[in-house]
């Protein structure tokens, strides 16, 4: 029986293994050795490199929120004037000018300077300096103390008694001073009158003398300062202790 299938003739144009006659190839034949040349001609970063892909760009991210500055490394330097003014506002009532001036590693004198600038800038503003001998305080403006008792929902204080306002006036000009003293300007006992100055925290005890019994001293406190509109000691009327004994003081607070 025949095979439909005929073995094909060898064909004529193959010379040697693997080896063709230029020409005798296909229209649409790749030559192997031409296309076994370029793959190994290529250049090696011409293989390696990436196909170009279109891809959206991220989002960008929100900026970093600053780092935190660490305590005692401030980013500008401030100036003595800022600085006395931010421990003033941290401060749990008056401080002593030494006690700035160790803080802040200067001299006092250098501390008196920036408070007399401070002085200065806030005689326009809701804030004022109290002076209480060598201590200092940072408290809103005395002009200012109506709106920030209603803010604050405090009551109007109720006005001092007579004798309170002397005792007050005796104090303040004296201090610091005893019970004892107190009681030779007015004459009069003055036990219950000091004790409703202390409750009222215009007064306060501030010491005891080295005599006999070590009786206490009484000085005013900032709240006095504020009570009266005053900022320092130093704005009360030059008085000495005769007048003081002539009933005068009750007028000169009340003025």
């Amino acid at each position: 029986m025949t095979s439909d299938y005929s073995t094909a003739p060898a064909p004529t144009h193959l010379v040697a293994d693997n080896e063709w006659v230029k020409g005798d190839l296909p229209a649409n034949s790749v030559e192997p050795a031409a296309f076994e040349l370029e793959t190994q001609t290529a250049p090696p970063e011409a293989l390696a490199e990436p196909l170009a892909v279109e891809v959206e760009a991220p989002a960008p991210e929100p900026p970093l929120a600053p780092a935190p500055v660490s305590v005692g490394q401030p980013p500008v330097t401030l100036s003595i004037d800022a600085l006395v003014e931010s421990l003033l506002f941290v401060a749990d009532g008056a401080t002593p000018v030494a006690r700035l001036a160790e803080a802040l590693e200067v001299k006092p004198h250098e501390v008196e300077a920036a408070l007399e600038r401070l002085t200065i800038l806030y005689a326009e503003r809701g804030l004022s300096l109290q002076r209480i001998k060598d201590k200092v305080q940072l408290t809103s403006a005395p002009a200012a103390a109506a709106h920030v008792q209603r803010f604050l929902g405090l009551t109007a204080t109720a006005p001092l008694s007579k004798a309170a306002l002397e005792t007050l006036a005796i104090i303040a000009y004296q201090q610091p001073i005893t019970r004892p003293q107190i009681e030779a300007v007015r004459g009069v006992n003055s036990d219950s009158v000091i004790k409703n100055l202390l409750t009222k925290g215009l007064i306060e005890e501030s010491g005891r003398t080295e005599g006999p019994g070590r009786p206490t001293l009484y000085s005013t406190t900032p709240e006095f300062l504020q009570h009266f509109g005053l900022t320092s000691l130093a704005e009360l009327p030059p008085l000495n202790l005769e007048e003081l004994r002539r009933e005068k003081p009750v007028e000169i607070l009340k003025g």
